[in-house]
């Protein structure tokens, strides 16, 4: 008997079915929106993640050295990888690309709730666009996939910002301060105490006083965000603000405003964020941690040696939004479902064989016996996978050129014709023959 690898989950028919309406709507969703499919390796190089984010990033990785004494790492994201794509075939690709793609990634982090060390993420990705339109274009598309899961307002909410109005309004104190410190101790705010929350911003290079008044400045409604730009008097904090605004309008536009709230104390902790950057949580707070998020990162294909080209994406995790849709009580139901069972009683498998795939051919979901069992044992499994046709193939009724359509809800039988079954009909069942 061997244990599960600590981190890593194993997931049956049932869930599986669940999973897969999931996924299924996520790609569904951005197929709509024009999103074309990639496929992705499961390793890239170890050194692409540590140019990107240093050489402490290597603890948090599943790398080891291969048989050809190369470096490698299980991809701990999709972004570095579709910009290496990116820059590999940038003169070729028509802008802009719009890319999605379904996947799971593996790393090395402490378990949690709603997070493992294998995990699956949905990542949708517009390169070749700095428009706020593009923006809102992966906004809507969260919020549709959402919705499209049975989600509504009351249940979600997109927690918006702005990484240049942080930076903005750090670079207006008078301190060296280090502005992607200062951002990833704002990403914390909310999970961290404030004594804690305040050291990590002074930490950063801001003196207590600078540390609480720029704490205050991130609960400026957005009807006074006028107020910040006149704060830090800066064009950073201006065409941010205004770029900021432009993004919700076009997501006004594109009917996913409604679930949008200004949060400027949602930074995103990665560095290679650049403009807006949102997170997606749970409207009602039992879910306590963000579902996902998304956000602008301009700089990343020009930093793996293409050319300059903007880019924004969304990545909804499955795991997290499982305790969403879970909460909110539209997760799917976590069964299996078979429309035909051909129970074969006695030497009959030729002609049952022509039933099941005669069935088969016209799309349904069939399954036959396989074991050489009884009657009853045959009945019993096909009520274990929700058969809910049962098509009796037996010799005394062969003999009488019929087989019996049973369903398996109400129980009713009909006998028909063998030779005309299953025929022209899209769903032959008892209601349909009796």
């Amino acid at each position: 008997m061997y244990d599960r690898t600590k981190g890593f989950r194993d997931f049956y028919p049932g869930e599986m079915s669940s999973r897969r309406t999931v996924i299924d709507t996520l790609e569904a969703t951005a197929t709509r929106y024009g999103f074309r499919e990639v496929g992705t390796p499961a390793l890239e190089r170890t050194e692409m993640y540590v140019d990107k984010s240093g050489a402490e990033i290597v603890e948090e990785l599943y790398s080891f050295t291969d048989q050809g004494g190369r470096d490698v790492a299980m991809t701990p994201e999709l972004t570095p990888t579709v910009a290496r794509m990116v820059v590999e075939k940038q003169q070729e690709l028509s802008k802009p690309v719009k890319w999605f793609s379904t996947r799971p990634f593996w790393r090395y982090e402490q378990v949690q709730q709603g997070r493992f060390r294998e995990f699956y993420q949905t990542n949708v990705d517009v390169f070749g666009s700095a428009e706020p339109a593009a923006d809102a274009e992966v906004l809507a598309y969260a919020a549709d996939a959402l919705t499209e899961l049975g989600l509504t307002s009351e249940d979600f909410d997109f927690r918006v910002s702005h990484r240049d109005v942080l930076g903005g309004l750090l670079a207006s104190f008078e301190s060296e301060v280090d502005t992607g410190a200062a951002i990833r101790a704002v990403d914390k705010r909310a999970k961290l105490e404030p004594a804690e929350y305040h050291g990590l911003l002074t930490d950063a290079g801001l003196s207590d006083g600078q540390a609480e008044e720029f704490d205050s400045l991130l609960d400026t409604p957005e009807d006074d965000l006028d107020e910040l730009v006149a704060f830090a008097g800066s064009e950073q904090v201006e065409s941010a603000v205004t770029n900021l605004r432009n993004v919700l309008d076009a997501a006004d536009d594109l009917g996913a405003r409604e679930y949008c709230t200004l949060s400027l104390d949602t930074a995103r902790g990665l560095d290679y964020y650049t403009g807006v950057v949102f997170e997606c949580f749970d409207s009602t707070g039992e879910v306590s941690r963000s579902v996902f998020g998304g956000g602008r990162y301009d700089d990343l294909i020009e930093g793996f040696g293409g050319q300059p080209m903007p880019a924004v994406g969304v990545a909804p995790g499955l795991a997290p939004l499982a305790l969403l849709c879970q909460r909110a009580g539209v997760w799917p139901e976590e069964t299996i479902a078979t429309d035909y069972y051909v129970l074969q009683v006695g030497d009959t498998r030729p002609t049952a064989a022509r039933v099941v795939r005669d069935l088969r051919a016209q799309g349904h979901v069939v399954e036959t016996d396989v074991a050489g069992r009884s009657f009853g044992a045959q009945l019993e499994y096909a009520d274990s996978i929700n058969a809910e046709t049962v098509v009796i193939v037996g010799e005394q009724d062969l003999a009488e050129g019929q087989v019996t359509v049973k369903d398996m809800e109400s129980g009713d039988q009909t006998q028909v014709p063998v030779e005309g079954f299953p025929g022209e009909r899209e769903r032959p069942t008892d209601d349909d023959l009796a």
